[in-house]
């Protein structure tokens, strides 16, 4: 995962100059004012929070942007090191509520209000608020489940979810995954909760049993988490053969 300086660069990198300075001013109201406005209503940054993806915007685009990016990409660089142009209003998003030092009844509310875009950065941001410690913010991560967004979907199982979703809830959130085509990569740290688990096992069983009854082809990613589930804990993992 980019650090918040990292991800600040390769979003820079990517926009012209009024949206970098658009992008400054942005983050230096957010830092300034702190989670709690000091007026009623919502606060300047929150206003950025909710336009930035009229402002971060790339000018041009790249080579490689014609390629599809994994949904798990996390907001990770690219071949050339630049973010894809449709990860530059999440990562805006993202940093200006580092900024800002977003605690859990912001995000809550930020969610609550927000559009798919708006839901989806908060989601993203989670690992890298002082939230990430608690388990405050699981109920917008299993809200999140709950939809039939798959790049909301992805964004939930990213590395709070990891940390922090009971395990009946991310066994739910794996089989979400399967079910919506959302890639394995978009769950973070996968292998260490599946490692073991018998009963996320059985669940994989059962829908792919339901899968064959009914013609319907068994998604490939399907194998690799049973297989990790019948694996023995703190076995080390197996390597692939592109990494041997």
């Amino acid at each position: 995962m980019l650090t918040v300086t990292e991800l600040r660069a390769a979003v820079e990198r990517r926009l012209d100059e009024a949206g970098r300075v658009w992008l400054e001013q942005a983050l230096t109201d957010a830092a300034k004012t702190g989670p709690l406005p000091d007026a009623p209503g919502p606060a300047r940054w929150e206003l950025d929070f909710a336009s930035a993806g009229r402002h971060v915007r790339a000018p041009r685009p790249v080579a490689h942007d014609r390629a599809p990016r994994p949904a798990a990409d996390d907001l990770a660089p690219g071949p050339a090191a630049d973010l894809a142009p449709h990860d530059l209003p999440d990562a805006a998003r993202v940093l200006i509520l580092h900024a800002a030092r977003a605690d859990a009844p912001t995000v809550a509310r930020l969610y609550a209000h927000g559009t798919g875009a708006e839901r989806r950065a908060v989601l993203r941001a989670l690992p890298r608020l002082a939230l990430f410690a608690g388990a405050d913010a699981v109920p917008l991560v299993e809200d999140a489940l709950r939809t039939n967004d798959t790049r909301l979907v992805a964004a939930a199982v990213g590395p709070y979810a990891a940390r922090h979703l009971p395990p009946h809830s991310w066994r739910q959130a794996v089989l979400k995954c399967l079910f919506t085509g959302v890639p394995l990569t978009a769950v973070a740290d996968w292998e260490r909760r599946a490692r073991g688990d018998g009963e996320l096992g059985r669940m994989l069983g059962d829908y792919a049993h339901e899968r064959t009854a009914a013609g319907r082809p068994v998604p490939g990613d399907l194998d690799r988490v049973l297989a990790m589930t019948r694996a023995l804990p703190g076995a080390p993992r197996a390597l692939t053969r592109e990494e041997s």
